[in-house]
């Protein structure tokens, strides 16, 4: 699999790939009000094959936390006939090392804490998510010492561009 910048010409099979793997109604979801517009352009990737069959994406949108600028991972999705392969582990890993590099200091998602616990998330409390949204699933993780410290407050979407 190549990992690479999603391009205009990808969004619309990558919608394809999220209504695929996501329950119907996935952008009635409340973390969707935060991903109007424009999603990050440089951490917003998608995994094809090497004869160019989409087998995994992840978008980041650009969030404010009581006034601090934050990145919103998500979604991220791989193919049903890709999953158990470690494509979305290599997704999440490669866009937080570019997000790093892009010197972001937080990212914030909402998900299942098992899971992106592996990657280093962990419960933000504090952290107000658009209702209605469970406490427990809104996750965080510091892409630079303490950048979560002090850092609360309701999550409004922030444009970058």
């Amino acid at each position: 699999m190549e990992l690479r910048r999603e391009q205009p010409q990808d969004w619309w099979e990558v919608e394809a790939l999220y209504d695929l793997t996501f329950a119907p109604g996935r952008t009635a979801l409340s973390s969707y009000r935060l991903r109007e517009g424009p999603p990050v352009a440089e951490l917003s990737l998608v995994a094809r094959d090497a004869d160019g069959i989409l087998g995994g994406a992840i978008r980041y949108w650009p969030v404010s936390v009581g006034g601090a600028p934050t990145l919103l991972l998500g979604p991220v999705a791989v193919h049903p006939t890709r999953q158990g392969e470690g494509l979305g582990g290599a997704l999440i890993r490669d866009s937080l090392a570019r997000a790093r590099e892009l010197d972001w200091a937080r990212v914030l998602l909402v998900g299942d804490a098992p899971y992106y616990g592996k990657f280093g998330f962990s419960r933000q409390d504090g952290v107000t998510m658009p209702a209605p949204t469970n406490p427990a699933r809104v996750l965080g993780l510091a892409l630079q010492s303490d950048a979560w410290n002090g850092v609360s407050g309701k999550v409004v979407k922030k444009n970058i561009y």
